[in-house]
């Protein structure tokens, strides 16, 4: 898979699995309660710094995530690259705001983000495309804001040619906690604090978490 096709391909294969996708995937949270302590973390620092400006949940999928950043008290909004993973979303949390976009290309004026979540929607992004990632990450926050990412730990690529049910086209990419750091670092976004876990029954990888701050 080339870096230019990834998109598309992401794309595809997230339309076929999301229904699927969002049922296997519902109650997750319920079970990690460390992610979920990262979760409560990055939605305290962005309501005392201001809580009245958005949170942007990046590769929302099913949009799980953004409804749990909502009971936490911060006014979410989720944008996917796959149109039936927005449907599903607007189905399953219509008082909630999901977007169909790129998060490599947001239709978001500058700086005006108290938050952006990107909940393992980075796995599939070649190493070589993250700094442009995160560049546009750091450039709808404002300044303050806060960004949380979360990954799969490692140093290496996994295949999926099928998920959930489906036939997938799809590239994993296990990251070093310490590059995904040096990669904010050099999009003007601070490292505030940082989440290794150990795999769970479920999970073939350590799970990696950074909280960073745009200063």
């Amino acid at each position: 898979m080339t870096e230019t096709s990834y998109l598309s391909s992401v794309r595809a294969s997230y339309d076929a699995v999301a229904v699927d996708y969002a049922r296997l995937l519902s109650a997750e949270l319920a079970t990690r309660p460390l992610d979920r302590a990262m979760l409560a973390a990055f939605a305290e620092y962005v309501r005392a710094d201001d809580g009245g400006r958005a949170v942007a949940d990046l590769g929302c999928g099913p949009g799980r995530v953004t409804a749990h950043l909502d009971g936490l008290g911060v006014r979410a909004f989720g944008v996917d690259l796959s149109p039936a993973m927005v449907a599903v979303a607007r189905r399953t949390y219509p008082g909630l705001r999901f977007e169909v976009g790129s998060m490599a290309a947001l239709d978001v004026a500058d700086g005006v983000l108290g938050g952006v979540l990107a909940w393992y929607s980075t796995v599939h992004t070649p190493p070589s495309e993250l700094p442009a990632v995160f560049a546009e990450f750091a450039r709808v926050l404002a300044p303050g804001g806060h960004l949380l990412i979360a990954f799969k730990a490692g140093d290496d690529r996994i295949r999926l040619d099928h998920a959930y049910g489906h036939p997938v086209d799809l590239d994993v990419y296990r990251t070093p906690p310490r590059l995904i750091a040096e990669l904010l670092a050099g999009a003007g976004l601070t490292e505030v604090a940082r989440l290794v876990r150990e795999a769970d029954a479920d999970e073939k990888s350590p799970q990696g978490f950074l909280l960073a701050r745009k200063g």
